[in-house]
């Protein structure tokens, strides 16, 4: 089955709100078997959401609507669906009961407008709405359905979840989508599609590949076509052994894993800790780590070491090490990391510092220089990155490379384990 999804709201197209309900709508119909053929967003205005319905009927027997169902005057969806598909307004009791008890529950008394809200299409099933006022909508005609929810993404979510995917999942399917990504980290996607170029073109008719780049990590997204689900299963597990024989310094994880996630995992497993002293990066590395539930297991602490004074001080950088070789270098950030990982009592430490700018730069250390170091019981090692010229992303990626180099060491001492 195919779709389209169209977001309505004059807040998305001035930027004033992210468009994240398309995003995840998208991601629950491919993982349900529907291909999402296009998305678009409309302003609330009736002439402009009638024109683009009468734009896709034909492209796609599955149409999914978010906005416009609320109980303000530039709410238009309700009317429009009525004009489209010639349907009349009428009451319904269990509607009305759901917003009375919504507004009951608050303690608030329920208005004229949002009682109004209880008027619903008499050509459309109801979808009700335990987080909020407005029911969703089902309209069927002539093989073509057109869902419409709320724009608020925990109500369309909870419509999403619990009663559209799995009315879909029931009805017949001509033909499967099976997904796999697979995460890299350390080579960029044009060094990555050269060397994996040779297996992308051998890859089957069904099968097809897309590259999806973040900061410092490349996606490599496998999908497979077909009638029968556990052949293509089969075929991307294949395929993906193949990959971990041509790029497997580089794989670190698969589908929604995450670099805090799979390091965390690691570490719980081997039974080991971990503690961070942070410069450049002011924390991000210990943010992403604590994210995770749990973390308190193998997460020590961190050291923000922003100042000088802070790695001398606290971290016991000798000030020597800083005159000589500066604060941003090789020295420094193996200080850091061996004397966090000391003064926290972990098996693994981490230490980096960076210039992540706009300022502070040099000839020498260009912004988006970057240190990182891991101390382990076995000694420390370092690298030497250069990121760029753009604060926010020198952050991100220098966090990310200090948790993909945690998790290569992880790996090395799981088929190296110290003392051997």
């Amino acid at each position: 089955m195919k779709a389209v999804i169209i977001s309505i709201g004059e807040e998305l197209l001035t930027g004033q709100t992210v468009n994240t309900n398309a995003a995840w709508i998208a991601m629950q119909l491919n993982h349900a078997g529907i291909e999402v053929m296009e998305t678009r967003v409309v302003t609330d205005n009736k002439d402009d959401i009638l024109r683009t319905l009468r734009s896709v009927e034909h492209m796609a027997p599955l149409v999914l609507i978010t906005g416009g169902l609320g109980p303000t005057r530039d709410d238009v969806t309700r009317e429009v669906l009525c004009r489209y598909f010639d349907a009349s307004l009428v009451p319904d009791q269990q509607v009305l009961d759901d917003i009375t008890g919504f507004f009951a529950l608050r303690g608030r008394k329920i208005t004229e407008i949002n009682r109004d809200q209880a008027l619903v299409p008499d050509k459309a099933e109801v979808i009700r709405n335990p987080y909020g006022t407005a029911p969703g909508f089902w309209f069927k005609r002539e093989g073509m359905s057109v869902i419409a929810m709320p724009g608020v993404p925990y109500e369309m979510k909870e419509m999403v979840n619990k009663h559209i995917v799995p009315a879909l999942m029931q009805k017949p399917r001509d033909q499967y989508l099976v997904h796999k990504t697979i995460l890299t980290h350390g080579i960029g996607e044009s060094y990555l599609a050269e060397i994996i170029a040779g297996w992308e073109d051998n890859l089957p008719e069904n099968i097809s590949l897309a590259y999806l780049p973040s900061t410092g990590i490349v996606k490599l997204r496998i999908t497979a076509k077909g009638r029968h689900e556990q052949s293509l299963h089969k075929a991307i597990e294949e395929q993906v052994e193949k990959l971990l024989q041509l790029i497997p310094e580089y794989i670190w994880g698969y589908d929604n894993d995450t670099l805090e996630g799979v390091a965390g995992q690691m570490l719980k497993d081997q039974g080991k800790t971990v503690s961070t002293a942070e410069s450049c990066t002011g924390g991000t590395i210990a943010q992403k780590i604590t994210s995770i539930p749990g973390s308190s297991a193998w997460f020590a602490g961190t050291i923000v070491a922003y100042h000088n004074r802070v790695k001398q001080e606290i971290l016991n950088v000798a000030p020597q090490l800083i005159g000589t070789h500066g604060a941003v270098s090789r020295k420094v950030a193996e200080a850091m990391a061996e004397n966090v990982k000391k003064l926290l009592n972990t098996d693994y430490g981490i230490g980096v510092t960076g210039i992540a700018g706009p300022d502070g730069g040099s000839k020498e250390k260009p912004v988006g220089t970057s240190w990182i170091a891991i101390a382990t019981g076995n000694g420390v090692s370092s690298r030497k990155f250069r990121f760029g010229d753009n604060r926010e992303r020198n952050i991100s990626r220098t966090a990310n490379a200090a948790l993909a180099m945690l998790i290569e060491q992880l790996k090395q001492e799981t088929v190296n384990p110290p003392g051997r």
